[in-house]
């Protein structure tokens, strides 16, 4: 399967979400028990970047990913503590993130109007929002954007020594056709040069 690869986004999402593409937001990304804090990138197909790209390698089909767009901050206090403002949430939003990308988000969840207007319910369902956000990708950009593979040869199978099969004598595998995947930052290129090294001395 493709790894470390792009996630998708398909109907009104892929249309919203779709004129950000370009901008980068520093984020805290999850599904399950990984997260990743890097920025997340946002393009025409859905979402990218380094966060992404990990979270990717451990992703399911089918399962939604959480994203807390402001990991180092509390909203909910930064907005109560303007609360009796005039200022426009998205005016507001707008200190913390690029301006295009706080007017789209704001006009997809919320109706934006001055903070003082703003009960603190519905100011913690703003901050819920944006520190949880919950993003159900339709799919990945595949092979062709992939940076590397996930699955292949059970190591269990080979000698950790000489990559060799237990089973067939003479038979070796390296590199990303074995169920080995690395995180980015060059670890798949180490792994195959590795593999690769411990193979060639035993041949």
């Amino acid at each position: 399967m493709p790894a470390l690869v792009p996630l998708t986004m398909a109907g009104d999402d892929r249309n919203i979400f779709g004129e950000l593409s370009g901008i980068s937001v520093d984020s805290m990304v999850s599904c399950g028990k990984n997260k990743f804090r890097e920025n997340i990138l946002f393009t025409h197909k859905g979402l990218s970047g380094p966060a992404i790209l990990q979270i990717s390698s451990y992703r399911k089909e089918g399962e939604a990913i959480s994203i807390d767009l402001l990991p180092e901050k509390n909203l909910f206090e930064l907005l109560s503590e303007n609360n009796k403002s005039k200022i426009e949430l998205t005016n507001f939003i707008s200190n913390y993130f690029p301006k295009r990308f706080a007017e789209v988000f704001c006009d997809k969840y919320f109706l934006s109007k001055p903070l003082n207007q703003y009960s603190q319910k519905q100011l913690l369902n703003i901050s819920d929002t944006f520190h949880n956000w919950k993003v159900k990708p339709s799919g990945t950009e595949g092979f062709d954007k992939a940076e590397v593979t996930l699955g292949g040869v059970d190591t269990n199978e080979l000698s950790s020594k000489t990559m060799e099969s237990k089973k067939v004598k003479g038979l070796y595998f390296i590199g990303e056709v074995v169920d080995v995947t690395g995180w980015l930052g060059g670890y798949n290129f180490q792994w195959a040069w590795a593999s690769g090294f411990a193979a060639g001395k035993a041949v």
